[in-house]
This record gives C-alpha cells, structure tokens and sequence, in this order.
C-alpha cells in the first residue's frame, strides 16, 4: 500500500504548474489539503486528515525546491537570436530513398545564408527553413507522403552555457516560463550549446519578452 507522501508525489509530478506554486511559496497548503483528501482517501482505503496532508506536501515542497535550484545555471540572460520567416514541414520516412534524403541534406547545407534545420526521425523528418527555400523543398520532397506543415514562423535561438548540460530540468525551465504565458511552441531542436524554439510569428515578440525577463 502506498504512502500519503507518495501518492502525493504522483500527482504533483503530473502537473507542473503544482509543483512550480509549491517552490515559489505561494501555495495554499490547506486549500489544497481539503480538495484532495477525499481523493487521497479513496486511494489509500483509509482515512487521512487534512494535517498529515499538509504536512506531507511541506516535505514534499522542501525536496522539490533542492532540485529545481539545481536549474538555476544562467549567471546572466543568456545570448538569443531571433529568426523569421520560416516555415516547417514534415514528411514519412517509409517510402522515401536514402538518396533523396542525401540530394536534399546536401543542397540545403549549400544554403548558408539562410535558415535550414533538418531532422531525420525514425519515421519521420522534419525540415525547418527560410521560406525563400520553399519552392525548392517543394520540388525536392515532391511525391512524398506530408505528415504536416506550418508557415509563418519564427525561431528563438539560446546560447547555453556548458553549466546547462549536465544539470536537469535546463530545457524543462526554459519553456515552462512561455507555458505561464500561453505561449505555445511548434517545435524545438538542440544541439550541444543551443536551444531553438520554433513559434508562429505572432508570438515571437513576446516569447522573448519573457525569455530575457525570466532568463536573466
């Protein structure tokens, strides 16, 4: 039979939104504790006061807060770089030839003044690049099966410091701060010491409002 403090676990690991309030100090333990001791109760086939609830999620709170300071690696706002003018599209990998895969990786690396990122999945591939490239990348990929397309979009590129790449929760913390703001985001790719956010353009300004405010 499991615990209080491992029940409480599980659902605070399922919404990150929980755990961040618990952090932050702003949580209303009690609140809480009476909204999920009928929930608590039926799970754990006992009964539990709304005290031992509370107190569990103090501990709770204190083991969280360890480790979310471990993300804490930016000493300043990290350098950014705002792209626009890019579009995404995404193909199956089932009928298409490695040779086309090479003829379209070879001529977009040629492309260096412009924005091209290329990601081959175990199914699928994803090519994000400028739109000055789209007529071509629709000659390219021409007869093959499209999962998806976006246009009107934007990148965010972080610069990370080395600190960010054996610390955890470093790419977690970077987007939580644009789901507090309902920023959504269409894609990311990384590589050692950058991060790329994909968005639509509409949301690039304020996405990085909030990265150099949070950031820093």
């Amino acid at each position: 039979m499991i615990t209080i403090s491992q029940a409480l676990r599980e659902k605070v690991e399922k919404s990150p939104i929980l755990s961040e309030t618990m952090t932050q100090g702003v949580l209303n333990y009690s609140a809480l504790a009476r909204r999920l001791r009928k929930e608590l109760q039926a799970e754990l086939y006992k009964p539990v006061s709304e005290g031992a609830i509370v107190m569990a999620l103090k501990r709770l709170a204190q083991q969280i807060s360890s480790k979310v300071h471990l993300t804490k690696v930016f000493k300043k706002t990290p350098d950014m770089l705002i792209r626009s003018n890019l579009m995404e599209i995404t193909i199956l990998n089932a009928n298409i030839t490695e040779e086309k895969f090479q003829t379209i990786f070879k001529r977009f690396r040629e492309q260096n003044k412009y924005f091209v990122t290329f990601t081959q999945g175990v199914f699928e591939t994803t090519i994000i690049a400028s739109n000055e490239l789209s007529p071509e990348l629709n000659r390219l990929i021409k007869g093959e099966e499209i999962v998806s397309k976006f246009e009107n979009l934007s990148a965010i590129t972080i610069r990370l410091p080395k600190e960010a790449i054996p610390t955890p929760g470093v790419f977690y913390s970077i987007l939580k701060f644009l789901t507090w703001e309902g920023i959504n985001v269409i894609e990311v790719v990384s590589t050692f010491l950058e991060f790329t956010i994909i968005l639509e353009d509409r949301e690039v300004d304020r996405a990085f409002s909030v990265l150099k405010r949070d950031l820093s």
